[in-house]
């Protein structure tokens, strides 16, 4: 089962660390990282999708907690949240192909963020599913390169982090 979860962190070296050994070490592979700081320099937000048995997931969250430097775990499985991703595709742009490369983008109301002679660079942001089904459209006219931050997520409503839930 796909598990997204969400950890508030101290801002601090080796936080990653230790976070991502919590998941090697039960052989638990992370699908997709993000990290960022929060509007509090001194807070980070992790990101990670992974896929694997409840039971062991329910261990990794309460050895989370027990982290020095973990503030909040959020799963987010059965939960509502808003998830985004996002991509950038380079593609071929032959002669033969840009206008329909250009037309997809409008479609899926991506950005043409780099031009050149033979290629676009496109920006796609969306549930992860949008960003899957443009790369397969442009597969065909010859992706060059492709770049994903991985999904993040918020929990919808009001509350926020700081909340008590």
């Amino acid at each position: 089962m796909k598990h997204t979860i969400s950890i508030l962190v101290e801002n601090e070296f080796g936080v990653l660390s230790r976070i991502s050994g919590l998941f090697s070490g039960r052989g638990f592979n992370i699908e997709s990282l993000s990290v960022a700081p929060t509007l509090d320099a001194s807070i980070s937000r992790m990101t990670i999708v992974t896929s694997g048995d409840e039971q062991i997931l329910e261990q990794i969250t309460k050895q989370l907690n027990k982290l020095i430097d973990t503030i909040k775990v959020i799963d987010f499985t059965g939960q509502d949240y808003v998830e985004r991703d996002l991509a950038m595709v380079k593609v071929n742009a032959e002669d033969s192909t840009r206008a329909e490369v250009l037309r997809i983008a409008d479609i899926f109301r991506s950005k043409v963020i780099d031009v050149t002679p033979r290629s676009y660079t496109l920006e796609v942001t969306g549930a992860p599913a949008k960003v899957d089904a443009i790369i397969e459209l442009l597969r065909p006219m010859g992706i060059k390169e492709v770049v994903r931050t991985g999904p993040v997520v918020l929990g919808r409503g009001a509350k926020g982090w700081r909340s008590n839930e």
